[in-house]
């Protein structure tokens, strides 16, 4: 593999450059912004690496190529040369990611790189549009999603791991009984950031905001009970998570979705999203 430089961890002294590479792509940036507001750019504290390459020599100048490295590896910024760079430096360890995520053609770039060094992975969804709205809904919200209660999680739960299982196709509870993704779980609701309408004790709509930044939050985990579908409570439920980013948290809403789920893209045009992107993860 060609050596092109090395590409430097960041830390808090790199600040400026990392907020205006990211303020350039809010919507695209929403997952690696929201940590780096909340916790600066020091690992300990972000939860991952952040890597960046800079052609001048000035430190705090633009970066060329800007990369997260945590539970996902999330490229955001670079071209060719950027993503041998990252993944040479990515290859120095053993693969501590679950995907690769974020704009596709940072990450199937960099995965052309790393495609043979690194395990077969379970799937790779080259085409995800990359959707926001900053407007009002279209489609009336559902009045009866609310944020979910702390002590509703065990109620929660299960409409949660349905999820999961469905859209990745691996049930989170067989690494470690569940504990790591029923912990993540709770931690959404206790920021307010799980909706769901109950009807009786079961869960019949749910979705989550997963990452929120200063401007932008991102959907994720749109839910619909298997029996239930067809009703429009995908659409109305996720009209009212939108009326809330954008009405009550002044943000941007956005979320991406796999451009063969034909249904959810069209209720997801009716809401009034827009695409404004393309995203592509690669699952391992």
């Amino acid at each position: 593999m060609l050596k092109l430089g090395g590409a430097r961890l960041l830390d808090d002294r790199d600040a400026s450059a990392v907020e205006a590479a990211l303020a350039e792509a809010p919507v695209a940036g929403c997952m690696v912004s929201a940590r780096v507001e909340i916790a600066g750019l020091e690992p300990w504290r972000l939860g991952g690496e952040l890597w960046g390459i800079e052609r001048g020599l000035l430190r705090g100048g633009r970066l060329d190529g800007l990369c997260f490295a945590g539970p996902n590896l999330i490229p955001l910024r670079g071209s060719s040369s950027e993503w041998r760079v990252f993944a040479d430096r990515a290859l120095r360890r053993r693969r501590m990611c679950s995907s690769l995520v974020g704009p596709a053609e940072q990450v199937l770039g960099l995965w052309s790189e790393l495609a043979g060094e690194w395990d077969t992975p379970r799937e790779i969804r080259d085409h995800q549009p990359l959707l926001a709205m900053s407007g009002q809904p279209r489609v009336t919200p559902d009045p009866l999603v609310r944020r979910v209660r702390p002590d509703e999680l065990n109620r929660y739960l299960p409409a949660a791991v349905a999820m999961f299982t469905e859209e990745v196709g691996v049930d989170p509870g067989l690494e470690d009984g569940g504990a790591a993704y029923r912990a993540r779980v709770a931690e959404l609701i206790a920021a307010g950031r799980a909706f769901a309408r109950f009807e009786g004790d079961e869960v019949v709509f749910k979705a989550e905001i997963g990452a929120m930044s200063n401007a932008v939050g991102q959907i994720q985990g749109v839910w619909v009970h298997p029996e239930r579908r067809g009703e429009g409570l995908g659409a109305t439920g996720t009209a009212a998570v939108v009326d809330t980013l954008v009405n009550r948290l002044d943000r941007t809403a956005s979320l991406y979705v796999n451009a063969y789920n034909l249904p959810a893209c069209a209720a997801y045009r009716r809401i009034g999203f827009r695409e404004v992107g393309s995203y592509a993860t690669v699952l391992f």
